[in-house]
């Protein structure tokens, strides 16, 4: 990291490079974290796990003892052995309470543009969504099996749906502004293990069934428009945006050099009519364009007889994962493996990754790094900061190597200043 920071201040690394190497190296030498504990208030395995969007300072844990927690990562309780510090919960809601869930918790997610809400979904058969202020539901869905997950669109400005995947075939979305289900998403043939909105699009949910299949929709229209093939496959992965782009341009600016008259507009072919006129073909062909164009939109892909049995994995699909440019999809399946698709063209890329032992059991949390260059998945046998749950009832954090002694100096002076005080949203 030093020979990076002298390269930039001798003006040898431009910024954005400077930027890419530090998150590349922090991300590669990741490890249990020596300086931050998570002191875990459930007696069950940790389900599901998710840091608020807004400031990335609230954990929000779910876990198979019906109880949910709430952990500040950025102030702690208290620090133990000099340089520990140790992050306990701030509230807790159980089994016990009112409202509380009463099995396993499957899913937890909070509201996408502040930190007032939270949902929790059981395999109770109820999605609930509480005040964060006053630990109270103030909505609550009954679905007709076990919630295995829900999520929410980050990019949604014109709707509030809360996607739901349990073990009936159909995807429910559910509306938070009135308080029922908007409609249903009819086309798996098994169980909806995980649901995921699209990076790229507010109105496009992504979906894996215990049918082996990878459903696309857009919540706008009826059916799905797309079901991934593992059959269909590519060699690697697109370039970059600006490197096909100056490709582009150079194959235009060839085939301009090679006939200087094609900036000249040309016109359609024309024949007589029996009247002596004449008429272009242009109109005829565009019509009958437009009439195939209009068959073709009718007909979604995902619904055709050879394309709707299509599977991406041989076996129910436990995770997904859209990388943040919205280019690339990551699915893990019950035959332990990971796929890496690309949304574009809806291929598989057919890259190799090592393969791990899955839990099967239940739906899996996949995480990527910033730049989409890492993924973490959670496997039987054994990542900026990660935070894990696993069966152990623990939650663990994952960091970057330890400080330095001047850094942890500065770190301590920092943790002795004025306590922050918690501040939700109304």
């Amino acid at each position: 990291m030093w020979k990076e920071i002298g390269d930039r201040e001798f003006g040898k690394l431009r910024p954005n490079l400077f930027s890419s190497r530090i998150k590349s190296g922090r991300n590669s030498s990741i490890q249990l974290s020596n300086h931050k504990e998570i002191v875990s208030a459930h007696r069950g395995s940790v389900n599901s796990l998710q840091v608020d969007l807004t400031e990335g300072r609230y954990l929000l844990a779910g876990a198979a003892d019906s109880s949910v927690a709430v952990y500040d990562v950025q102030c702690a309780s208290h620090e133990g052995n000099g340089l520990i510090a140790r992050h306990k919960s701030l509230f807790v809601v159980d089994k016990q309470h009112e409202h509380g869930h009463k099995y396993a918790i499957s899913s937890v997610t909070w509201y996408p543009i502040d930190t007032g809400l939270f949902i929790t979904g059981s395999y109770d058969h109820h999605i609930n969504v509480w005040d964060t202020n006053t630990t109270q539901v103030v909505m609550d869905f009954k679905m007709p099996g076990k919630v295995y997950r829900t999520a929410m669109s980050s990019l949604a400005t014109s709707h509030m749906l809360i996607a739901a995947g349990t073990e009936d075939v159909q995807v429910r979305l559910c509306d938070i502004a009135s308080g029922a289900f908007a409609h249903t998403l009819s086309g798996h043939r098994d169980g909806v293990m995980s649901v995921e909105w699209s990076s790229s699009s507010e109105w496009i949910l992504i979906t894996g069934g215990c049918d082996g299949a990878i459903r696309f929709w857009d919540i706008r229209r009826a059916g799905c428009f797309h079901v991934l093939d593992q059959s269909r496959s590519q060699l690697g992965r697109r370039p970059p945006l600006l490197v096909r782009s100056t490709a582009n341009k150079v194959i235009t600016s060839k085939s301009s050099s090679i006939n200087p008259s094609s900036s000249v507009k040309s016109r359609p072919p024309q024949r007589k009519t029996n009247n002596g006129n004449s008429s272009k073909h242009g109109g005829l062909n565009k019509h009958s364009s437009q009439l195939k164009g209009s068959v073709k939109q009718r007909l979604h892909p995902g619904m055709l007889s050879t394309q709707d049995r299509a599977t991406a994995h041989y076996g129910a699909v436990f995770g997904l994962r859209a990388t943040g440019d919205g280019m690339y999809l990551l699915s893990a399946g019950s035959d332990s493996r990971l796929r890496l698709w690309d949304i574009e063209s809806g291929c598989n890329t057919l890259v190799n990754f090592e393969i791990t032992r899955l839990q099967t059991s239940k739906p899996l949390q996949l995480a990527t790094t910033q730049d989409s260059a890492l993924v973490f998945v959670p496997c039987m046998t054994t990542a900026k900061e990660l935070y894990t749950g696993g069966n152990d009832r623990q939650i663990l954090v994952w960091s970057p190597s330890n400080f330095t002694t001047g850094e942890v100096d500065e770190w301590r002076k920092g943790q002795g200043a004025a306590l922050d005080q918690d501040n939700w949203s109304d």
